[in-house]
């Protein structure tokens, strides 16, 4: 465009200045020409082929030519210029081989697969994920799941000991951990206590078996002061029973007794909580020393020689006949007292038999002296007859209807 334009200016320069400065055309001849010929003898100039005179009309032509020139000469740029600016798409496109989609462009199911993804949420359906079996990018990895330790069995409570003397005369320890406990007896309803049993007429009656709370006029609370030191029985009544008030102490008669049949009947309430000794814990103290256990021994694991009906410390019952809590159970006791010379040398040790609820499970066994907890029983000099007790064990055992035949 630039050349045109310059080359169109300088045009048009020259023609002015040929009109301007020479308006006739004037023969120019070559300055050493001029020097060697005479003017005179020379005929009239002609104007020089390479620069014919120009013809002012001409000149007004070229003159009146020069916009057309102009224009013509910008028309192609402008036409050039139009070809630059026109967009893209507008021109010719050329010939190649068409592809149907190129490789660098999704296909349509990619495409919708985003436009999916893009409207789900970030977590997507777990469902259609676990089926593709794809996980979503900004998911936490599930953490390894951690070792759980196994736990430990339930440790069973200790029923006995390994480290009380040897029983004299037994291949066992008292209270002893290894002693093999007596067989279960399952008991039909025939062995339940429907109803007290009725004392006979020759019997002392310790405690009636009526549906009135019974009289405690044979019984007392023994003070700190030992013998002498009697207190009112502290003991709960209620229809027809005695009950244990715990931290009370035992309640003993206020006779004294020495062989006799003894008949006691007693109940471990139903709602009885704890295990081993804590379970039901009472017991029948003949002359004070010599105990008869009571416990809770229905599905209840102790020490052999500490369960119902045992010779507490000594021996264990031959059967365990115990019937559920709730439920009234009785003691047949026929004992015989130990015999003293007057040295108190022992002359003849005690011997007791026992039924439990109708049920022999001790015969005419020979007792090694009172009880003792964890130590060996040994025998006291003493009076024939002594007071009988009814342990407090800590639990609310109730009893009712016991009475007692002497013996001696």
């Amino acid at each position: 465009m630039r050349v045109f334009r310059l080359f169109g200016f300088v045009l048009l320069c020259s023609c002015f200045s040929g009109l301007i400065l020479s308006p006739d055309p004037v023969a120019v001849a070559d300055d050493t020409a001029a020097a060697d010929v005479d003017p005179a003898s020379q005929p009239p100039a002609e104007a020089a082929d390479d620069a014919p005179a120009k013809d002012p009309t001409a000149d007004n032509k070229a003159e009146a030519e020069k916009p057309q020139e102009e224009k013509s000469a910008e028309a192609p740029a402008k036409d050039q210029k139009s070809e630059e600016d026109k967009p893209k798409e507008d021109k010719p496109k050329e010939d190649k081989p068409k592809e149907d989609k190129p490789k660098d462009e999704p296909s349509r199911e990619q495409t919708a697969e985003k436009s999916e993804s893009k409207e789900k949420p970030v977590g997507g359906d777990k469902s259609e994920m676990e089926s593709k079996g794809d996980k979503p990018a900004d998911e936490p990895k599930p953490e390894p799941p951690a070792k759980v330790k196994p736990e430990e069995p339930v440790r069973l409570p200790v029923v006995g000991y390994s480290d009380t003397p040897m029983l004299p005369g037994q291949p066992w320890r008292v209270h002893d951990i290894l002693r093999p406990r007596p067989p279960v007896v399952g008991l039909d309803r025939q062995h339940y206590l429907s109803a007290p049993v009725p004392a006979p007429s020759d019997a002392t009656v310790l405690l009636s078996a009526g549906q009135d709370a019974p009289d405690l006029n044979m019984w007392a609370h023994q003070g700190p002061g030992g013998g002498g030191d009697l207190r009112a029985p502290q003991w709960k009544t209620g229809p027809g029973y005695l009950e244990v008030v715990p931290q009370t102490g035992s309640l003993r008669s206020l006779d004294s007794y020495g062989s006799c049949q003894l008949h006691v009947e007693w109940m471990i309430p139903e709602d009885v909580t704890g295990a081993s000794q804590g379970r039901g814990n009472s017991g029948v103290v003949l002359m004070g020393q010599y105990k008869i256990q009571i416990l809770d021994s229905y599905n209840n694991r102790t020490y052999a020689d500490g369960q119902a009906a045992a010779i507490f410390g000594q021996y264990p019952p031959d059967l365990n006949a115990s019937l559920p809590p709730g439920n009234w159970q009785s003691f047949d006791i026929f004992f015989t007292a130990p015999l003293f010379d007057l040295d108190g040398n022992l002359q003849q040790p005690a011997d007791v038999t026992v039924l439990h609820n109708g049920l022999l499970v001790h015969h005419r066994r020979k007792l090694a002296g009172a009880t003792v907890y964890r130590e060996l029983p040994e025998y006291t000099a003493g009076p024939p007859a002594r007071p009988l007790f009814l342990e407090d064990g800590g639990s609310q055992v109730r009893f009712r209807n016991i009475w007692l035949r002497r013996l001696d």
